[in-house]
């Protein structure tokens, strides 16, 4: 996400390198430039008429101190005015109602309404613990209903169940009433997709706003609709009176003008980001982290958010109490780790959120289908060959790859890969082996 708007602002501060000062002239020049690169990213030109004057009056006349260039000194403003564009604090859910904490969900059709329903729930049950229930109201779309009842078993979510002979105000009811009975913490409620034209589905809605009275009524919006995203979450939010945006496929959306506009021109906040198409694909918007990824310096809190959710504490103790006993990391321990990857929205997931000097220095060859193809032939070994590598000569190796789908060489390059890592954890394990690693980073940590 934000590669365009990323490339343009990192021109910018390279552009300003070598000057002494900001002046009025290069501030012009690079304000030009980064006006350019905000339109290319398909936001709204108030915003960016607003964005530019507020840049030019905190970056008019600043003196660098210190160590830091005019560059950087002109994405220091920039970054401090997008993250105050975006909403300069994340904005969480707010579920302190009398139980069951009642969510609408709203949008257009195709917009990942119900994907999101799953995800959110999801987080809902496994990171604040609550007790959820989810309903479709959507009798329009064919299996819709099915469609919610499925992703809800397969994440071990009740889903009170509907058809679509039911009008949607006594599904949403009936769903409320048992929830209240049966002491769920939060009832989601999936609605039809609609167009704001369509008067009779926005007075469906509206009737179901009234009877359920929510606590959170979120509109459910794909980014890569650009500045149209924007102005349908405003015609919505005349009609619902939203308390937020969830901005689905951000993954897809290279621009990102949907992200820097919304909450300028509807006053809604951004709750959360749909970053992809996985179960737990689905993030809080912190601006402040994302103006950080914007402009190249990467996300390490969410990545430690990423981390924390998805790794398993015990599992990672055993691995580094085995390391440091000398045991050794056999190639179960490495499949663990391309496991744990993939449960952190793959590779790129991964790179997007780090610094962009060291994301591009990330060898090529880790990308999301080598790692497929990695976990396909360790899987094509046997439990002795996972434990005892040494053991994989020539004809185990042919094997191995015709059990996988793969190449020889493709084994020779996993197994080179665990060498690699095998050293590394080696060193890790012995004495001054953490400082020795720090100071091999050092230098790839960018330059503030």
């Amino acid at each position: 996400m934000f590669e365009n708007l990323s490339t343009r602002l990192s021109g910018v501060v390279k552009t300003l390198s070598g000057n002494s000062r900001l002046t009025e002239s290069n501030v012009k020049d690079a304000l030009r430039e980064i006006r350019i690169a905000l339109l290319e990213a398909d936001v709204a030109l108030p915003v960016v008429k607003q964005f530019i004057e507020e840049v030019r009056e905190d970056a008019l006349g600043e003196k660098v101190v210190g160590s830091l260039t005019p560059g950087q000194a002109l994405i220091d403003v920039v970054n401090q005015k997008l993250t105050k564009l975006m909403g300069e604090f994340n904005d969480s859910l707010d579920l302190s109602a009398v139980p069951p904490a009642v969510i609408l969900m709203a949008g257009l059709q195709g917009a990942g309404k119900t994907t999101t329903v799953g995800k959110l729930a999801k987080r809902l049950k496994e990171i604040d613990k609550k007790k959820v229930l989810v309903v479709s109201s959507d009798v329009y779309r064919p299996a819709a209903i099915e469609q919610l009842r499925i992703l809800a078993k397969s994440l071990e979510i009740e889903s009170f169940p509907s058809n679509d002979q039911q009008k949607p105000i006594d599904i949403a009811m009936a769903a409320l009433d048992y929830a209240r009975k049966h002491y769920f913490d939060v009832l989601i409620v999936d609605t039809a997709g609609r167009l704001t034209i369509d008067e009779f589905m926005m007075g469906e809605i509206k009737q179901l706003h009234k009877a359920l009275n929510p606590v959170e009524t979120l509109f459910v919006v794909d980014a890569m609709l650009g500045q149209d995203a924007v102005n349908t979450a405003k015609a919505f939010n005349d009609t619902l009176a939203l308390t937020g945006v969830i901005l689905t496929k951000m993954d897809g959306d290279s621009r990102g003008g949907a992200a820097l506009s919304i909450r300028n021109i509807t006053g809604k906040p951004i709750k959360f980001i749909g970053v992809s198409e996985k179960v737990n694909g689905l993030e809080p918007f912190y601006p402040d982290r994302m103006a950080s990824r914007i402009l190249g310096m990467g996300d390490i809190l969410s990545l430690i958010d990423d981390v924390k959710g998805n790794v398993n504490e015990a599992e990672a103790k055993k691995l580094m109490d085995k390391v440091k006993k000398g045991k050794g990391f056999d190639l179960n321990d490495f499949k663990m780790q391309f496991v744990q990857m993939n449960n952190m929205g793959g590779m790129g997931s991964i790179l997007e959120k780090l610094p962009g000097n060291i994301a591009a220095k990330a060898p090529e060859i880790i990308n999301d289908k080598i790692i497929k193809k990695n976990l396909a032939i360790i899987d094509s070994m046997t439990p002795t060959e996972r434990a005892k590598p040494d053991l994989l000569k020539a004809t185990r190796k042919r094997r191995i790859s015709l059990g996988s789908g793969t190449t020889v060489q493709e084994v020779n390059q996993l197994l080179k890969q665990y060498d690699q890592v095998s050293q590394m954890m080696k060193k890790f394990s012995g004495g001054g082996g953490m400082m020795k690693m720090m100071k091999n980073l050092k230098h790839l940590m960018p330059k503030m």
